[in-house]
């Protein structure tokens, strides 16, 4: 079989974005634990009848496709197991896992490890749980699994542990943090950074507010100035306007 061949069967894998593609088949976006991120072709998948009605997001999928080149034919889908659904107020916490891997992760690289933090974030956020912990945490995994780790551990220009008690800056050049003085601008707490290492919850709303700054800063340096349209969704829901009821 030559390099360019690909026949997989049953992977585990999840539909990360789908878009429509003559009149009945789609171009989907998937990423499989042992094959990465990357483009599948379905043909006829969406009938009243199709054999791909599964290919839903956030539903774990055993994929099969064969075929050369970057889209090859997607060949079956099975569920892989059925979990309860998404509750529908962490939905936009979910899109925007799936764009934050479509967005960083390249193409054909496996990372196992990632899909299986991606697997436990979603297990999370079906929870009744506040979002936000998790989110984080997949974010700083995310960061370590693709080559731009954060030094949460110690101190960027000295080496030295990061202390529970000090205040940190984060340093984009370098990926790490140096000391800051305690209330000035975007000043981190030490434990803060000593939660999102270990992979620990956060003790207050303060604490959260830290850690989503930080994971913010590291990840806009990596996205280059491109703006997450999930972040715009859920900017434009916080500011639209709420009406009273009348009657």
């Amino acid at each position: 079989m030559s390099r360019s061949t690909q026949r997989v069967q049953l992977t585990r894998a999840y539909v990360l974005h789908q878009r429509p593609f003559r009149d009945t088949s789609l171009i989907v976006e998937v990423f499989a634990r042992d094959h990465g991120r990357l483009t599948v072709f379905a043909r006829a998948a969406r009938g009243p009848r199709s054999r791909f009605a599964l290919l839903q997001p956030f539903r774990a999928l055993l994929l099969s496709w064969s075929g050369r080149g970057e889209a090859p034919a997607l060949s079956g889908a099975e569920n892989a197991d059925s979990p309860p659904a998404l509750p529908a107020a962490c939905l936009m916490s979910a899109f925007y896992l799936n764009e934050l891997l479509l967005t960083l992760v390249t193409r054909h690289d496996p990372h196992p490890e990632l899909f299986d933090q991606y697997e436990a974030t979603l297990a999370l956020l079906r929870q009744p749980l506040p979002a936000d912990a998790s989110l984080r945490q997949f974010e700083a995994r995310l960061l370590e699994f693709i080559g731009y780790g954060l030094n949460l551990a110690a101190e960027a220009d000295t080496g030295l542990p990061v202390r529970a008690d000090a205040h940190y800056h984060f340093q984009p050049g370098v990926h790490g943090v140096v000391i800051a003085e305690p209330g000035s601008p975007g000043a981190i707490g030490g434990s803060v950074l000593q939660r999102l290492a270990l992979g620990s919850g956060f003790d207050s709303d303060a604490e959260l507010r830290q850690a989503r700054a930080l994971m913010r800063a590291a990840l806009d340096h990596c996205l280059d100035g491109r703006e997450l349209r999930t972040r715009i969704v859920a900017r434009s829901i916080l500011n639209y306007p709420r009406r009273e009821r009348t009657g």
